[in-house]
């Protein structure tokens, strides 16, 4: 149900709960930005495959990317015509309803550690939950996630079976504190998040008996399933707002690109270049399965509209090999290095890069791979290197484009990007000669912000619909290939043999 926005409220607000840190951000009417805040928060890395984070830290971030953004443009909660929430997915937090306090530490979508659990689903149902969930058993989706912490933290299970421990990825942790918290927060989450947990039915939008039985987890623990754009509540007046602001819009964060990038037409593409590479191709009401190893899943669903559904392909670590190079080799002291480092040298000098630090995704699924850097010779330097690390992201983005292809028939003229990594113009001329086709940058490169504003916004009538959204978009450049394409061919090749040597190491 659509509500007016407050009369004197000219800005949507954001908050882009990311995989390495939280920021804050505001909008106004042509979707260009008014305020932000960012703050990172710590990765927390216990043993090789795990990576966590700590939920409190998340929400004490929140709180404060909230108030330096609204201060530093000198708005207030009355401004607020709405407020969206966009996430990271797939990371798993279970707290205590009645507390707050989490049981344990939030494992985070690139943590390996459920790869048994979901082996062991695989084996035993794993073409039920590929038709009803549309994705591949892995450690990457939420339900394993829930499945280790109720076998493996003292007490959860018994708690969860009083209905005191509650599960939800980190949009349901931010939207229950932001509307109460222990005294009535919403417990609740969206369609695109749900679809991600390898729980929901993709057909009836709901969580599924069999696929909790499959797992184990009790219906009990798990948000309300509402859509990506309507009023979910409103945030409390003594919050991080100071008054009360509707909270109409939710998306995990590929969707909320998608989004973003107005990719409202079945057959629309986009990649956002973040600590991964995520590539959606908007399939509208169809759904369509995939036989190469992409991901079937929600693109959005607004209000009482039908569910549009997307094809998906997910590349674990593509921004997160920089930060790599950077923290824990050195070669690099700003992330912003890597692009003259690179320049510096012609090619890789014969060497090649794979980041299969938690494995391979899209369209590969190899749990069993681990990163190598192969080709190595006395003459190659740290620039090499870093070529080898921008390659590894655009090839990982084609075998998924490639899968595209053939899954739905795609014929990609133009490819949209945005993220992080846009910013680096040679990484962006690399992905147009890997791929043989124009790539597109938004003046907005925050498009995972942009569309969990365009969602809360719709839901209140701050936008009248998507056309407005469509004419928002602009690009800031374009880069077209320039590798022939004997070039392309000789150069996947070389990307394609240093693949299989990632392979059988775990």
């Amino acid at each position: 149900m659509t509500q007016a926005p407050a009369v004197d409220a000219r800005y949507v607000g954001a908050i882009d709960q990311g995989t390495t840190s939280t920021r804050f951000m505001v909008f106004d009417h042509a979707g260009a930005e008014v305020a932000r805040h960012q703050v990172e928060h710590e990765q927390i890395l216990p043993q090789a495959g795990w990576v966590e984070h700590d939920p409190d830290e998340i929400w004490r971030n929140t709180g404060l990317c909230i108030r330096e953004a609204l201060a530093s443009a000198g708005l207030t909660h009355a401004d607020l015509a709405a407020v969206g929430v966009t996430n990271q997915r797939e990371t798993t937090v279970v707290w205590n309803r009645r507390t707050g306090e989490p049981y344990t530490n939030a494992i985070v979508w690139q943590d390996t550690r459920s790869a048994d659990i979901a082996a062991a689903a695989d084996a035993s149902h794993g073409d039920l939950i590929r038709h009803r969930a549309g994705l591949p058993p892995a450690a990457y989706f939420s339900g394993g996630k829930i499945a280790w912490i109720l076998r493996n933290i003292d007490g959860v299970r018994e708690a969860a079976g009083a209905g005191e421990a509650i599960f939800g990825t980190t949009d349901t942790w931010l939207l229950w504190w932001l509307t109460g918290g222990p005294d009535g927060g919403r417990h609740l989450t969206d369609v695109t998040n749900a679809s991600r947990t390898m729980l929901m039915d993709l057909e009836t939008l709901d969580w599924d008996d069999e696929l909790l039985a499959v797992f184990g987890v009790p219906r009990a623990m798990l948000p309300e399933i509402r859509s990506s754009s309507e009023v979910y509540g409103h945030t409390c007046a003594d919050g991080p707002f100071g008054g009360e602001v509707p909270l109409a819009g939710d998306l995990g964060d590929q969707h909320a690109a998608l989004v973003g990038q107005a990719c409202f037409e079945p057959g629309q593409l986009k990649n956002t270049y973040g600590t991964g590479n995520f590539l959606v191709l908007n399939t509208g009401s169809e759904i369509v399965r995939s036989s190469h190893g992409l991901l079937t899943t929600l693109g959005y669903q607004f209000g009482d509209a039908p569910a549009v559904y997307a094809l998906e392909g997910s590349i674990a670590v593509t921004g997160s090999a920089i930060q790599w190079l950077r923290d824990q080799l050195g070669l690099i002291r700003e992330a912003a290095e890597t692009e003259e480092l690179a320049a510096s040298v012609a090619d890789t000098g014969g060497v090649a890069f794979v980041p299969a630090f938690s494995g391979l995704f899209a369209p590969h699924w190899r749990a069993d791979a681990r990163g190598v850097i192969v080709g190595l010779s006395r003459f190659n330097t740290k620039a090499h290197i870093a070529r080898a690390a921008l390659e590894a992201i655009c090839f990982q983005s084609k075998d998924v484009v490639d899968a595209m292809v053939v899954d739905a028939g795609l014929d990609l003229s133009i490819l949209r990007v945005d993220g992080g990594v846009t910013a680096n113009d040679l990484c962006m001329q690399i992905q147009a000669d890997v791929l043989g086709v124009t790539v597109s940058r938004p003046v907005v490169t925050e498009t995972t912000a942009l569309g969990a504003a365009y969602a809360a916004g719709l839901a209140v009538g701050f936008w009248s619909g998507t056309d407005e959204l469509v004419a928002n978009w602009a690009e800031s450049k374009q880069w077209h290939p320039q590798w022939d394409a004997a070039q392309r061919t000789a150069a996947h090749a070389r990307w394609t043999k240093a693949l299989t040597r990632t392979h059988d190491w775990v």
